[in-house]
């Protein structure tokens, strides 16, 4: 098998720079979808339900887009083509999604308008966000891939930070950040209209500055047959042949994935409860709130790009997996017990440490525990079901659980923490290869 050659900086750079843009759009999706839902009139308990979507689009459509562009092959590439569309996509829905409220719709019609909107959004996002993982386990060697996710983490966290911060931003400048009762605010129209275009330019710049390898060199490089990845992917063949690593990163996945949609679920509520006194989603504290909210998360993300920086530095890869992700969970116990919204950037920039471990290492002890079974898009399509399923779960439970921790929202942050010490605790079952 040859050995892959080092790549410069800036080419591993330029490797996942659209990942930018496309977590701009993820970004303002997170932040923003309870308190857009909250505002067209949605119960706090069925809030979760809403969550159930992005998951679920992802389940669906990261496994075929990863075993679809393993057959891949034209002259722009075998992921690219992918990511090109699912941005196209998603670019459109971006700009009708945050719109769910303003065409004189009933309550009844603009939930599910939304709905769908976000349905299209998830299915593009995941469909533009998969090929960058693949691109990765494609182009980089072992010896680099902690470097090149740790790029990956970072641009992805800088990105997130830029899509947290638009409607605060916004709302310094002037732009209104309220509206009749039911309607978004400009805010945060705006916010998804400059995102989209920020989307599609950083897209265009790395479709234009990656060359992906042709099949006869990329079976040469991996140690395949050309015909490996040419062949049918039955996926539980996949699945019944993947690698131990794949299952044991995957059991720590459940439980970071699991805290982490509660995250977007219930810091809104959490916020405003604690930091604005006020429970009324039609109140101008909530909407402040929900502002605060996108600045705690760019905290969040703040704390994810240092922390990027720093992980590629720590040689024993398990530890820095699982002390980020106990870190994580101090954050997330915190949050329920503070009542200073400047304070709050103490917790969130501890989260930030587990989300940058999230972003990287799963991937890195993943890809390099597949070299040599081919395949790679669709394994990586699968392992995104070790994200998808914790959330679908998490959604489906959350108004169950919300009641038991005395319909508060804050104590979901609580059980957030928990979840998070228990992946820290499933990190000492992985070997790495």
């Amino acid at each position: 098998m040859k050995q892959r050659p080092n790549l410069s900086f800036w080419s591993l750079w330029n490797l996942s720079f659209g990942f930018f843009g496309v977590q701009i759009a993820y970004a303002l999706q997170s932040a923003n979808i309870s308190r857009i839902f909250a505002t067209l009139g949605a119960d706090p308990h069925d809030l979760s339900y809403f969550w159930i979507l992005p998951p679920l689009m992802g389940i669906l459509v990261q496994p075929i887009v990863g075993s679809l562009s393993d057959k891949t092959w034209t002259r722009f590439g075998r992921r690219i083509p992918y990511l090109f569309v699912g941005a196209a996509m998603a670019v459109l829905v971006m700009c009708l999604l945050p719109n769910a409220g303003s065409f004189g719709m009933t309550v009844g019609t603009a939930m599910i308008f939304g709905l769908v909107a976000l349905m299209f959004l998830d299915t593009s996002i995941n469909m533009a966000m998969q090929p960058f993982k693949m691109l990765v386990g494609d182009v980089v060697n072992e010896r680099q891939k902690s470097l090149a996710y740790s790029i990956q983490s970072f641009l992805c966290n800088a990105g997130s930070l830029v899509g947290y911060v638009f409607p605060f931003f916004l709302t310094a400048i002037g732009i209104t950040n309220k509206a009749t009762k039911g309607v978004i605010p400009d805010t945060v129209i705006y916010s998804f209209y400059i995102g989209a275009a920020i989307l599609i330019l950083c897209v265009l710049y790395t479709t234009s500055k990656v060359k992906e390898m042709p099949p006869q060199e990329y079976a040469e490089y991996h140690g395949l047959k050309e015909t490996d990845n040419a062949s049918k992917a039955n996926w539980f063949v996949l699945l019944k042949n993947a690698p131990s690593t794949f299952w044991k990163v995957g059991l720590v996945q459940f439980f970071s994935w699991f805290a982490f949609m509660y995250m977007w679920t219930y810091t809104n509520g959490t916020v405003a409860a604690n930091c604005w006194n006020t429970t009324d989603v039609q109140s101008a504290g909530y909407q402040e709130a929900g502002n605060w909210v996108g600045v705690l998360f760019a905290i969040q993300a703040i704390g994810s790009v240092l922390w990027a920086m720093v992980l590629p530095q720590i040689k024993n890869r398990k530890f820095a997996y699982a002390f980020s992700l106990v870190l994580g969970g101090v954050g997330f116990a915190m949050t329920a017990f503070i009542h200073d919204p400047y304070i709050m950037f103490i917790p969130f920039l501890l989260i930030g440490c587990a989300w940058a471990a999230i972003l990287a290492m799963p991937f890195t002890f993943i890809t390099n525990a597949l070299e040599g079974y081919g395949h790679m898009g669709a394994y990586l399509g699968l392992f995104n079901g070790t994200i998808c399923i914790p959330q679908i779960i998490a959604a489906l439970i959350g108004g169950v659980l919300l009641n038991l921790v005395g319909a508060v929202q804050s104590n979901m942050m609580i059980v957030a923490g928990i979840a998070l010490f228990l992946g820290a605790l499933s990190v000492t079952i992985i070997k790495e290869k």
